[in-house]
């Protein structure tokens, strides 16, 4: 059975960090794309990050390109997203994905439960 459990969020104050993680078990995510969705209090669920966990390659959304970075640990077989400067619209539920295609485009086929972060001003 495959888990993504998300841990790391929190209530923090603009301009600082916080550092997400999920641990991901039940199969080998070798070949697959791994990423980070949010979805905002009223809005709809929208892309943060993703990486291809064979070759390492990144893409971000405009909206955090420069503060964000994605990663992650084979050995430990986590994924992060190391958050800086943080804005008071970076606020909402955080969530793990995974699936075999880009995120980006299609639909992940695993899902973390979340990680609420609030960032107050």
């Amino acid at each position: 059975q495959v888990q993504l459990v998300e841990s790391g969020g929190g209530l923090v104050q603009a301009g600082g960090s916080l550092r997400l993680s999920c641990a991901a078990s039940g199969r080998t995510f070798s070949s697959y794309y791994m990423g980070w969705f949010r979805r905002a209090p009223g809005k709809e669920r929208e892309f943060v990050a993703r990486i291809n966990w064979s070759d390492s390659s990144t893409y971000y959304a405009d909206s955090v390109k420069g503060r964000f970075t994605i990663s992650r640990d084979n050995a430990k077989n986590t994924l992060y997203l190391q958050m800086n400067s943080l804005k008071p619209q970076d606020t909402a539920v955080y969530y793990c994905a995974a699936g075999r295609y880009n995120i980006r485009y299609r639909d992940p086929e695993y899902w973390g439960q979340g990680t609420p972060v609030t960032v107050s001003s």
